[in-house]
């Protein structure tokens, strides 16, 4: 009987089966996971979008750069690469000495931070380790982590523990990155346990900022982050799609295009 998993350990196994065959097809994965062919098509989307895979007819193989062992936060930096660097600047530049902000462990999040190294007397909440990582020399600024247990496929933290830590604090802004973004779902990521913690942050934001590129939007992943309503103002580039680009200014949400 074939063993039903939760989305983010079906990816990850998809990927190790990658890894060890060389190739996968969609039968054999439904058959194997229990699931249907359609469900299967979709993580192979997800996977593809994250840099893990290619896609192929009935199928999907290897992406040249999974042999290399990279982690997998170091794939998705580099996909659309250009368009977060350009969001990433435009959102630091919201940021002011003094602020305290919350960053997710989102590749975006860590092009933000890339340009905020010489702030003073910044605060930064974050579970995201690549992300802390770039204020190592930055004496300007303090970097709180929360805590709990660590998932390599995002290297980020997450779990109870430092949800509960986020309770203690309060940020005037926090930038989240997201898997889809659409009018109706709002912000989705794939992996329910990094929302969980998302979602505190959010709840301790005074702004939240949505940072994400045109290639999220329309798209729909695993576990609900925040509706349109929460959003006070969204960072993407010039493809993102007009028609949700209007809807989201006439809802009273800011929108930035850059590039």
């Amino acid at each position: 009987m074939a063993q039903k998993l939760f989305l983010e350990e079906r990816l990850d196994q998809i990927t190790s089966l990658l890894h060890e065959q060389g190739r996968v097809s969609v039968a054999d994965l439904s058959e194997r996971f229990g699931v249907s062919p359609v469900t299967i098509r979709n993580d192979l989307g997800t996977l593809e979008q994250q840099g893990r895979l290619i896609r192929t007819h009935g199928g999907a193989m290897p992406s040249p750069i999974l042999g290399t062992e990279l982690p997998a936060f170091a794939l998705r930096k580099e996909l659309h690469l250009p368009q977060k660097e350009k969001i990433g600047e435009a959102a630091a530049a919201l940021v002011r000495d003094g602020d305290s902000i919350a960053l997710d462990a989102s590749t975006t999040a860590w092009q933000i931070a890339r340009h905020l190294k010489d702030r003073q007397e910044l605060t930064v909440v974050t579970n995201g380790l690549f992300v802390a990582l770039e204020f190592l020399d930055s004496p300007g600024v303090t970097v709180v982590m929360p805590g709990g247990s660590l998932r390599v496929a995002s290297a980020s933290l997450v779990g109870d523990q430092g949800a509960g830590i986020l309770e203690r604090y309060h940020v005037q802004k926090g930038f989240f990155g997201a898997g889809g973004f659409t009018l109706q779902e709002g912000l989705t990521d794939t992996s329910q346990y990094e929302v969980e913690l998302k979602r505190r942050m959010v709840q301790r934001s005074k702004q939240v900022i949505a940072v994400i590129d045109s290639s999220k939007w329309g798209q729909v992943t695993f576990a609900s982050l925040t509706v349109v309503d929460e959003l006070d103002h969204v960072i993407s580039d010039r493809a993102a799609p007009s028609d949700m680009v209007n809807e989201l200014r006439k809802s009273g949400v800011r929108v930035t295009l850059v590039g």
